[in-house]
């Protein structure tokens, strides 16, 4: 089972789908929009990262993948501002993107949610989401949500590793930690990245992230599965 919506789960709620284990609180927006909590849906290994041209918060500068993608490999993830999986992680991605990318490799994070339903991920809170946290990556707005629909991102932390041809070689989860349960290790994007690094394949054992559903406009077009607020 990839994909998973839960609407109105209350103040907490806990599900087991085999040894994965998750624990969700409610999120709402301004205007009352439920969110909702979904697994990704996991890129093909081996499918060719999609290009992109997206506005970088950071520098105010249009970026495309050919500009950042790196020789060694280019980590391209989707998260936004509000998210508390997102903040839960926020340390230790950062900790992860200047190692990494000191060894050459490149982080990129995309949001994607509409700003209509969560206006504290519009670009301007972006760029201080940026420059609060020390993002070392480029942090970029996918207005249109085209990104996300190309990468079939499905939530805030969604992860996709690239060798230096771009075909993908990791997809899914940053590790298994959760929010207010235990500090975030990074672990299994480290593993996958420490195997490039060493010129090994990296394990096709992988697990689909977790986190809240990107918010999307109103008759956006899905690839992967129809998500209902």
């Amino acid at each position: 089972m990839k994909n998973l919506a839960i609407l109105n789960a209350g103040p907490f709620f806990s599900l087991s789908l085999g040894v994965l284990e998750i624990i969700l609180t409610d999120v709402q927006s301004p205007n009352n929009e439920t969110m909702a909590f979904v697994l990704s849906s996991m890129m093909e290994l081996g499918k060719k990262a999609p290009d992109f041209k997206l506005l970088d918060t950071v520098s105010g500068k249009s970026l495309t993948l050919s500009q950042l993608k790196s020789d060694v490999a280019t980590v391209i993830f989707f998260i936004c501002n509000n998210c508390a999986f997102v903040h839960h992680i926020n340390p230790k991605l950062v900790e992860l993107a200047n190692k990494y990318q000191a060894l050459g490799m490149q982080f990129v994070g995309i949001s994607s949610n509409d700003i209509k339903q969560f206006p504290q991920d519009a670009p301007v809170f972006m760029t201080q989401m940026a420059k609060y946290q020390k993002y070392p990556f480029p942090y970029l707005y996918d207005e249109y949500q085209e990104a996300a629909i190309d990468y079939g991102a499905e939530c805030n932390l969604d992860f996709f590793v690239f060798d230096k041809n771009l075909a993908c070689v990791y997809t899914g989860r940053f590790d298994m930690t959760r929010p207010s349960i235990q500090p975030a290790t990074g672990t299994d994007l480290s593993a996958a990245l420490d195997s490039i690094l060493a010129g090994e394949n990296v394990d096709s054992n992988q697990y689909p992230s977790m986190g809240s559903s990107i918010a999307w406009k109103r008759g956006v077009p899905r690839k992967n599965f129809e998500m209902y607020y």
